[in-house]
């Protein structure tokens, strides 16, 4: 029965995820927390569930030349040694996953607000990153982006790792505000293919602690695989921008609970 429920689970998050876009992490940790599954397991599956399920993404993107490979290895740069180094840590300085499970639920509630509040907003951030692209590389942030886009990479590196939550949400508005003149295409393509990366390499970092449950991923992923392409079919024929903004709540609640308890 609990194989069963799993797999249902992954079904809903897929169905989710292709009528909205919304990143599987935010949705899919959480989902997990509620059925009891602990935060280190959850995490650790959630990452390796992302990394596999996203993959065929970039596969497309780069035959559709919809990924910029450039701005992909900036993110990259920073984000896979800080997500190496956050397993070092994990390893060196606690002796078991009971002792940081209070900093993975802390700062999983800090990304799903982080992830709500931009969902909310996200019009703002696109009228925003539209003005960006009319002061023509003169503000500071086009001045700076190559530095600015590492720096997200690290602060990504070390989050997605703790919480599976980020990676997608967080990266592609990260895009959009640093790399208005990019296509909205090219943003899904080359957050994708650092999402796909970042994920696997956080996977891993939590495999190697043994936080992973290879019958709940196979569950997952045996559910969520064809509901995420039935979802994309479907999508455009319902109210995304009101499910989204159910979803915003629903994260925004879910990210206050963690945080305060």
């Amino acid at each position: 029965m609990e194989f069963l429920l799993y797999v249902m689970s992954g079904a809903l998050v897929g169905l989710v995820v292709g009528i909205t876009g919304i990143g599987g992490g935010s949705l899919m940790t959480p989902l997990l927390l509620l059925f009891g599954i602990p935060p280190h397991i959850a995490v650790g599956t959630d990452l390796l569930y992302a990394a596999i399920t996203k993959a065929s993404g970039v596969v497309a993107h780069h035959k559709q030349k919809t990924i910029n490979w450039t701005i992909t290895l900036l993110m990259v740069a920073g984000s896979i040694p800080s997500a190496i180094l956050t397993g070092i840590i994990l390893s060196a300085f606690f002796d078991d996953y009971q002792h940081y499970t209070g900093i993975i639920t802390s700062c999983l509630g800090l990304m799903l607000v982080i992830t709500a509040t931009l969902l909310l907003f996200r019009k703002r951030l696109q009228v925003f990153a539209e003005r960006q692209a009319n002061l023509s590389g003169t503000s500071w942030l086009q001045n700076n982006r190559a530095a600015l886009t590492i720096i997200m990479g690290i602060i990504l590196g070390i989050f997605v790792t703790l919480t599976s939550v980020g990676a997608g949400a967080i990266g592609t508005v990260v895009l959009l505000i640093l790399y208005p003149y990019l296509r909205s295409v090219q943003i899904v393509g080359t957050d994708l293919a650092h999402a796909v990366p970042l994920t696997l390499i956080g996977g891993l970092v939590h495999l190697s602690l043994g936080n992973v449950d290879y019958a709940l991923l196979g569950a997952l992923l045996l559910g969520s695989i064809p509901a995420i392409h039935f979802g994309t079919k479907i999508g455009s024929h319902l109210p995304e921008a009101l499910l989204r903004n159910i979803l915003a709540g629903l994260l925004l609640f879910l990210g206050i609970k963690y945080m305060i308890f």
